[in-house]
């Protein structure tokens, strides 16, 4: 089992069984109290999700608080048909990605190497080719659902927004994430 596939396919998915919408709604109303659940039902377990990906503590600990903050100051744009746990995780993901692109970029710039353990090689190298496969599978899709996905999934997009960007029906796009999700879990199966 590949936890980043799991992670995808939690993204995509509608409101998790392990989100509390009277706590969704709470948050987006500002309710501190309520925030503190949130964050202390999901910190732990997404702290060593990171840790499993080869991220350092520090790291973590940094993007755990930075996708936390995110949720809090994007408070007010949250979708209460959506997963609030797959946002946040997603927030961190993108996040985790950025480091591992940016210490690459150090690192060939670097006169000397670091020496990684085969296990975090192996995670990376899996997390580099996860990575490559969904963009290939993104762009090998037909432009138009291509740009609903993009839109939606990962610039976040209601489907109403899309709709109007696009100038289609909120329907069309509906149909083609559908085409879409069902196209990448096909095309990632070996991933599982």
């Amino acid at each position: 089992m590949y936890v980043l596939y799991l992670l995808f396919l939690l993204a995509v998915r509608g409101t998790s069984e392990q989100d509390d919408p009277e706590l969704l709604i709470a948050i987006k109303n500002g309710d501190h109290s309520a925030f503190k659940t949130f964050f202390e039902k999901h910190h732990s377990f997404l702290y060593h999700f990171l840790l499993k990906k080869g991220v350092s503590e520090q790291q973590a600990e940094d993007l755990v608080q930075q996708a936390f903050v995110m949720i809090w100051d994007k408070r007010d744009t949250i979708d209460e048909t959506k997963s609030l746990r797959s946002y946040l995780f997603r927030i961190a993901y993108t996040r985790m990605l950025n480091v591992f692109r940016d210490t690459k970029k150090f690192d060939e710039n670097a006169d000397f190497t670091t020496e990684e353990s085969g296990h975090e090689t192996d995670q990376q190298v899996e997390t580099q080719e996860l990575g490559e496969a969904i963009e290939a599978s993104i762009s090998s899709m037909p432009e138009k659902r291509q740009a609903v996905f993009r839109l939606c999934f990962i610039q976040e997009f209601t489907y109403k927004e899309a709709a109007e960007t696009l100038d289609v029906s909120v329907k069309t796009i509906e149909n083609h994430m559908g085409l879409a999700l069902k196209e990448l879990r096909g095309k990632l199966e070996r991933f599982r």
